[in-house]
């Protein structure tokens, strides 16, 4: 299967390859190798060199890479007495990828667009967002690089691996509430090393603070974000840093430590860079911060959340005092740990925790609403050709007894297809 997949993407490749002849520049002599655009490229967020079908002029000056990727999902939720109280059967994610550089390697691009109701998120207005990626960089070194438009912001870990790179059916409980997703604005990274192995990076944006395409927002402010990332023992193979289990067997032990913080300056939305309008025109300062730590030796992988958001005033009232809105404010933890085995088997367990603050928890009902998930994966083309099922059990503490009652139970099996 893999060397059948391997020489008809090389053949397609070539076909095109050699059809696309661009001339250089007369005066120009600049020429990279391989090996130089690959060490450029390692440090751009969301690229993945390698990947997928190129096309690249003879000179490498331009270069244009398309991927493709495709998850097919099943869904069951069942009640307290198992009971099937809901079926969802659909393609959860459908992503166009094209990434490349234009002119010289040190000018890239990255585009991703999503297909699906599940990707395609509803703006506020009720306009329909399909662009979850659009970003040009500037990559003067291998060690540093800048880039304008719309991507992910560097909070949580979980949120910055890539869907098509996850152990799990679905992110946890704790990134989907407190995960401040992607934004349009100025992002800069910077990648160095103390040493021979202790590497580290520096990683910030200044964005609209209104999410994915928000286009036009009236008496909002900016959104700062900054995140530092530790690689005590070196850096992962193969990007594991970004890429959920220990697929590729690290043959020495790895860890890397992450903190970010972001500062939402007069949020017009619940989530900051998510969720619906704030009502009446009303604003709010977000903050978000996250912690997270990642191991990996020999197909084990450790990976631990802890992240939380804080707001002066989070309940929305009207003019009579009365509660309309609520901006969720408190923390949440989540701990996963996996194994890969023999002929590319890997079984993972994972416990997540929202833990919502006196103020928020008077209107969610509940002390803790806790998930506990255990998932089977088979690898077949690392994460481009997998499938996994989990189950995953929900439950609250300081609750009523039929919170959570009716999905107390999910079954989730996932295929998941990439070029």
């Amino acid at each position: 299967m893999k060397k059948f997949i391997a020489v008809l993407i090389a053949l397609i490749g070539y076909a095109v390859v050699t059809s696309a002849q661009v001339a250089a520049p007369v005066n120009d002599t600049t020429y990279y190798t391989d090996a130089q655009v690959s060490e450029l490229l390692r440090n751009m967020p969301n690229i993945e060199v390698g990947k997928g079908v190129t096309v690249q002029s003879k000179d490498n000056r331009y270069k244009l890479t398309m991927r493709l990727r495709m998850q097919s999902l099943v869904g069951l939720t069942f009640d307290n007495d198992f009971a099937l109280n809901k079926t969802e059967a659909c393609i959860k994610r459908l992503h166009m990828r094209f990434d490349g550089h234009v002119f010289t390697p040190k000018v890239a691009y990255s585009i991703q667009l999503g297909y699906t109701p599940y990707d395609a998120k509803d703006l506020p207005d009720g306009a329909i967002n399909i662009v979850r990626d659009a970003m040009l960089y500037y990559i003067p070194s291998s060690s540093w690089n800048i880039g304008i438009g719309q991507t992910k912001l560097r909070g949580s870990r979980a949120n910055i691996n890539s869907s098509s790179a996850l152990q799990f059916v679905n992110r946890s409980i704790v990134n989907s509430e407190f995960s401040i997703d992607r934004d349009f604005g100025m992002f800069a990274e910077f990648h160095n090393k103390i040493g021979k192995q202790f590497h580290y990076a520096i990683k910030g944006s200044i964005t609209s603070g209104e999410g994915r395409n928000f286009a036009v927002s009236q008496n909002s402010g900016l959104a700062y974000t900054a995140r530092v990332e530790l690689y005590p023992l070196g850096r992962f193979a193969s990007r594991g840093e970004v890429s959920e289990g220990c697929y590729v067997r690290e043959e020495s032990p790895k860890l890397a430590i992450g903190g970010a913080y972001s500062y939402n300056d007069k949020a017009c939305r619940l989530q900051g860079q998510k969720g619906a309008l704030l009502k009446d025109n009303d604003r709010r300062s977000l903050q978000s911060w996250f912690a997270d730590l990642i191991f990996k030796y020999q197909g084990f992988a450790f990976y631990t959340d802890v992240m939380g958001r804080l707001c002066a005033n989070p309940v929305v009232t009207d003019g009579e005092g009365n509660a309309t809105q609520r901006i969720y404010t408190g923390w949440g933890v989540n701990v996963q740990a996996s194994y890969t085995f023999k002929y590319d088997w890997e079984v993972g367990l994972r416990h997540s925790t929202l833990l919502p603050d006196s103020e928020t928890a008077v209107y969610e009902g509940y002390t803790t609403e806790n998930q506990a998930t255990v998932v089977l994966t088979k690898y077949f083309i690392g994460h481009n050709l997998k499938i996994h099922a989990d189950l995953s059990y929900n439950y609250a503490t300081g609750a009523s007894a039929d919170y959570l009652s009716n999905n107390r139970w999910q079954a989730m099996l996932s295929v998941d297809v990439g070029i």
